[in-house]
């Protein structure tokens, strides 16, 4: 069989990624009337009295909701809800296998911002905090941002910040490789959608702010007349020499390109365009911004993708893991910037000095150690912002 036969054969066969067990033993009737009616009133008393032992007395400390509306699938586009739903449940199963974290997927069908916000909201005191999956922008940057201030639990868009976590691990490495300060880096980003925008966002927080920014009309700049909102506000931070042009333009003597755009956008002689020793990082799936043979071959130091059949591979499964598994260890009210960049660095710093080379930036998603350190680092830094509860 080829893969798509065999992933839809193998999908078939499992009718489902993940399955509810339980943890209470039901097998007679004096357990059943402690795990159920009538035992099961005391902690619901309990709870009624102080709503924080709901993290006592259920499994609430332990539950991530992974909600979509279908909006923007895994490089699909605007699918629907159920036809998101096999993504959702794969996540949720890496919640499990990374973390030992228990992950619902939850497709929800509206494309009304606010409906959305509503929904998550109403069912958010199930949980321990909420990854969202896949909603289109520029809705997914409000839906967040509200939920974050309704919500007192961690709110997480994958797509935005657990991009731009690992591709800042990356850059950390990729900086130290070749030398430079972080702001010494000429950066190119191209794809200014949800994970774009919030990889530059990170970047310039951790220095790297000698940034152009590109999207299908060209470089971004103030007063440019596509902007969008948030394109609006990044522009304030970026591109500081307002270059207007292309791609290709805003390439010539570039240090780094970052692509979370489309395949076969950049050509050899783009690459050649760049500096000595150039960091490309191309992330469009499953087929890169360009190919790595041929990055490497135009003269490219460094060649990330965000495929596992190459060396550097850039996956948010080096982040989500950790951040909530150290969020929920303690409790946390939300995630923050300064949580997102200790989990950036944690990450980084988990490939020592001496395994530092061109084809090993970033650790393999299968490194056992990367989930506890991200954890770790996260869990350390809201305790010491004050926004831990235990």
């Amino acid at each position: 069989m080829d893969k798509r036969e065999r992933a839809l054969q193998a999908h078939k066969d499992w009718q489902g990624k993940i399955e509810v067990i339980t943890r209470a033993s039901i097998t007679n009737r004096d357990e059943l009337a402690v795990a159920y009616t009538p035992g099961v009133a005391e902690p619901c008393l309990e709870i009624q009295k102080d709503e924080s032992l709901a993290y006592e007395y259920t499994r609430k400390g332990n539950l991530v909701a992974v909600i979509t509306n279908g909006t923007a699938v895994l490089g699909l586009g605007d699918i629907g809800p159920s036809a998101g739903m096999p993504v959702m449940e794969g996540k949720c199963a890496l919640f499990k296998s990374f973390a030992g974290i228990d992950a619902f997927p939850i497709c929800v069908d509206t494309k009304d911002p606010y409906e959305l916000v509503d929904v998550i909201y109403k069912i958010s005191k199930s949980f321990g905090g909420i990854n969202l999956e896949d909603i289109a922008a520029p809705a997914c940057f409000e839906v967040e941002r509200r939920l974050k201030e309704m919500c007192d639990i961690p709110v997480f868009h994958d797509d935005q910040h657990g991009t731009a976590i690992v591709v800042s691990a990356a850059m950390l490495n990729a900086a130290k490789l070749v030398g430079k300060k972080n702001e010494e880096l000429r950066v190119v980003l191209n794809g200014a959608g949800a994970a774009g925008v919030s990889i530059a966002n990170l970047l310039l927080d951790l220095g790297f702010t000698n940034m152009v920014v590109c999207d299908v009309f060209g470089t971004i700049y103030e007063g440019g007349p596509a902007n969008t909102d948030a394109q609006r506000e990044l522009a304030k931070r970026t591109n500081k020499e307002k270059l207007a042009g292309t791609l290709a333009d805003a390439m010539k003597g570039a240090d780094v390109f970052v692509g979370v755009s489309r395949a076969n956008l950049v050509t050899a002689e783009m690459v050649k365009s760049m500096s000595d020793k150039p960091i490309i990082l191309a992330m469009a799936n499953p087929t890169p911004e360009i190919m790595p043979e041929v990055a490497l071959e135009a003269g490219a130091y460094i060649v990330g993708t965000g495929r596992s059949d190459f060396p550097n591979q850039i996956n948010n499964v080096l982040v989500f893991p950790g951040i909530f598994k150290g969020a929920l260890s303690v409790r946390a009210t939300s995630i923050t910037e300064s949580m997102k960049i200790a989990a950036a660095k944690a990450i980084a710093d988990t490939v020592t000095d001496e395994e530092l080379n061109p084809e090993y930036i970033i650790p393999d998603i299968f490194n056992p150690k990367v989930t506890d350190i991200v954890a770790k680092a996260v869990a350390d830094e809201a305790v010491r912002l004050g926004i831990a509860r235990i």
